[in-house]
């Protein structure tokens, strides 16, 4: 007899969402704050002061309009500037 195994994706996809919404929003937003500030920082790393303002500026607007081609540009933009420079 074969045995069945599931995948952890099916696992969290059988999860029931009505069980603990407010624990799982709560979570996922909180782990969601912790890789913006990560990203930020990597931002700040990698980029000049007026740059990576741009790009964070870009990046809240990008999740405020729900279009994340706006960061994406921006992202493109400063990668363009930079090759025109050279």
């Amino acid at each position: 007899m074969k045995k069945v195994t599931r995948s952890i994706l099916q696992e969290l996809n059988n999860l029931s969402w009505t069980k603990d919404k407010e624990s799982l929003i709560a979570t996922t937003g909180h782990n969601l704050i912790e890789s913006t500030i990560n990203l930020f920082q990597k931002i700040s790393e990698q980029y000049s002061d007026e740059e990576a303002m741009e790009l964070e500026r870009r990046f809240i607007n990008s999740v405020r309009t729900g279009d994340p081609k706006k960061f994406r540009r921006g992202i493109t933009k400063i990668k363009e500037s930079k090759t025109y420079r050279r």
